[in-house]
């Protein structure tokens, strides 16, 4: 697709992790417009970038600073005479925020959420797994416990152990600060997920738990999904990705870090069917694993927005932002639905990474291949933008990557 004049639309980009430079990326990358990234971080990928502005604002977590400052944002670099601003997030909380404030910011920005009734429906797990039942797309089963309840709910499960508990509302647990925090737990025995329902009920989190059947498998039998969905609610575009690798840091389970770009027709057709039901506008980003009891891969949860791993799309040829642009900018017509084809290999891990901790020798020695055949990318490494100071960040990174699979490795 051709790049078109970079003055008729800006991003607006709200992040300053990985997520929020991918982003930066893929605009300039497709249009060589310069995004204006805005977050409450002065430090990371973002403030090294030489592609994009960046301004930090302290105290952005606070509901009223972040409308008054996005809404000087839009007064500053939008308005009447003015290329139309596109605001993009990089995270649940800022898409959340957007979301519930489209009110005052839709003045200023073209904003390509859902509305706050959809978000609410489908962001708690408990209801997303609801919906599918509905549509007949598989899911590990599972059991809601309140935790404003009293305890004990979790005592004569229908499923053995190991158990995997994980928040319904991630927005909300967002905000909940205890010991021993991690994003998602896999508790071994009955005791550990006594103790940890414990500490989650002591926090401020009051919203339900779920409680899952543990799908047996290692990392590599996880699938990664992205979808976008028109403004007239049709899925026009698909992409999977084969994850053989996800980080282990408590704070950072599940997230992807090494991906395989690979087909898989039967999870789009599963996710059109959902999405369509429901009307569904704009990116959505789901988890899957592999069970190979039955043969099916169980959809664990959806994100309304790119993931985290976005650039496995953009890196194996459909750069993700020309579907925003298209769509919400340029109103072009779309029919039909793009499945995105090819083998191609992300990763911001180093070598090494791949090398000692993706344990499927098969897909092992796949990856490997791709790195050394020129079919692998970095989101952090952007030739544009590959300033000494960057190439020394990059360097950096990796370093702490070795370092935290050290640290946190556990093989399932």
């Amino acid at each position: 697709m051709p790049a078109a004049p970079a003055q008729d639309f800006r991003p607006v980009i709200l992040g300053g992790d990985i997520t929020a430079y991918t982003l930066v990326r893929t605009f300039h990358e497709a249009y060589g417009v310069r995004p204006l990234v805005v977050n409450m971080t002065d430090g990371g990928p973002i403030a090294l970038s030489r592609v994009c502005d960046h301004e930090y604002v302290p105290g952005l977590e606070d509901a009223a600073v972040f409308v008054d400052e996005l809404e000087r944002v839009g007064r500053e670099h939008g308005g009447e005479g003015r290329p139309p601003l596109l605001l993009v997030a990089a995270g649940d909380w800022y898409v959340r925020m957007i979301i519930e404030h489209k009110d005052r910011l839709g003045a200023w920005f073209v904003i390509p959420y859902v509305d706050l009734g959809m978000l609410d429906r489908i962001v708690r797990k408990d209801v997303f797994y609801g919906i599918l039942d509905e549509v007949g797309v598989p899911y590990p089963a599972t059991v809601v416990v309140d935790m404003a309840g009293d305890a004990g709910e979790e005592d004569d499960l229908p499923f053995g152990f190991p158990v995997v508990a994980k928040p319904a509302d991630s927005a909300l647990y967002h905000y909940a600060s205890f010991e021993g925090k991690k994003k998602v737990f896999v508790c071994d025995t009955p005791d550990e997920l006594a103790d940890t329902l414990r500490r989650v009920r002591a926090s401020s989190y009051d919203g339900n738990f779920l409680l899952q059947e543990f799908v047996p498998g290692d990392d590599t039998n996880m699938r990664v999904l992205t979808c976008y969905s028109g403004r007239d609610g049709k899925v026009r575009f698909g992409s999977v990705g084969h994850v053989l690798l996800e980080e282990h840091h408590p704070l950072a389970i599940g997230n992807p870090c090494v991906i395989v770009h690979t087909e898989l027709d039967e999870v789009i057709e599963q996710a059109r069917r959902f999405l369509e039901h429901i009307g569904y506008v704009g990116f959505s980003n789901f988890d899957l694993k592999y069970d190979r009891r039955d043969g099916t891969y169980k959809f664990f949860e959806i994100n309304v927005r790119l993931g985290r791993s976005n650039f496995y799309v953009t890196a194996a040829g459909h750069n993700v932002a020309e579907w925003y642009v298209r769509d919400w900018v340029r109103d072009e017509p779309m029919e039909g639905l793009t499945i995105a084809r090819g083998e191609h290999l992300f990763a911001f891990v180093p070598r090494y990474v791949v090398k000692h901790y993706v344990l499927d020798p098969v897909l092992r020695d796949k990856a490997l291949g791709l790195m050394k055949s020129g079919r692998a990318s970095d989101p952090n490494v952007y030739g544009p933008d590959l300033t000494l100071t960057r190439r020394a960040y990059n360097l950096a990174y990796h370093v702490n990557q070795v370092r935290k699979f050290r640290a946190h490795f556990v093989a399932r």
